[in-house]
């Protein structure tokens, strides 16, 4: 088992929790700890590093951020979890494309949970239910460590994923756990993808108050 510090932001901003990711993974060494970070964002539009701005089709009142990790265009808010693994690939003994793996079977176990069938899709990273999107992926992995991560929707407004083409598709569907019939309270949830986490990388979960420093300084 392979140690990992559980961090919940609560709600914060995009932005702060981005820079703070950065520097995590720019600062650690051999022998650092990895971390996962559960936040709740408040709304923002991201636009992954190939991302086309033509998937915005009207951000209205919403932000839209360009970011560094992988994907096209896909919307944060509150009522999703937002999860960000930290880790070492290289310690855990995986392969990028079986860490996508391992983080979509997370979200596809923990739907089961709930009696919900979920499933992946061929060249369309991220986890769906009858066709229609309920976790998405977008990640970065520098010098062998990974950062951003997955974007789970639990019981949240899904009007803002009608103003873009969601992951650079359009007209995708976008579904959440309530809508579906399972439970709306994120604590729950959280609990059942942390265990599923776990369990698919061989980790041993400790929980950590502390939160890490959000100032957006370099």
């Amino acid at each position: 088992m392979s140690p990992c510090i559980v961090r919940e932001l609560g709600r914060q901003p995009y932005e702060p929790v981005w820079r703070a990711m950065q520097r995590f993974t720019d600062t650690r060494g051999e022998a650092t700890t990895d971390e996962l970070w559960l936040v709740e964002h408040d709304p923002v539009f991201t636009l992954g590093q190939a991302g086309k701005p033509e998937h915005v089709l009207a951000a209205g009142d919403i932000p839209v951020v360009h970011v560094d990790r992988g994907g096209q265009v896909t919307y944060h808010g509150p009522g999703q979890i937002v999860a960000y693994p930290l880790f070492d690939l290289k310690r855990l003994k995986t392969g990028v494309r079986e860490y996508v793996c391992k983080i979509e079977q997370a979200m596809i176990d923990t739907l089961a949970e709930w009696n919900i069938e979920a499933l992946r899709k061929d060249g369309a990273p991220g986890v769906y239910v009858a066709g229609a999107k309920i976790g998405a992926l977008g990640i970065r992995v520098r010098r062998g460590c990974t950062f951003h991560g997955l974007a789970f929707n639990i019981a949240m407004d899904l009007e803002p994923f009608h103003r873009i083409n969601p992951c650079g598709y359009q007209g995708l569907q976008v579904t959440s756990l309530s809508d579906l019939g399972g439970p709306s309270g994120m604590d729950a949830v959280k609990t059942v993808l942390l265990e599923n986490l776990a369990r698919q990388f061989g980790l041993q979960l400790q929980r950590e108050d502390a939160l890490p420093d959000l100032s957006l300084a370099a």
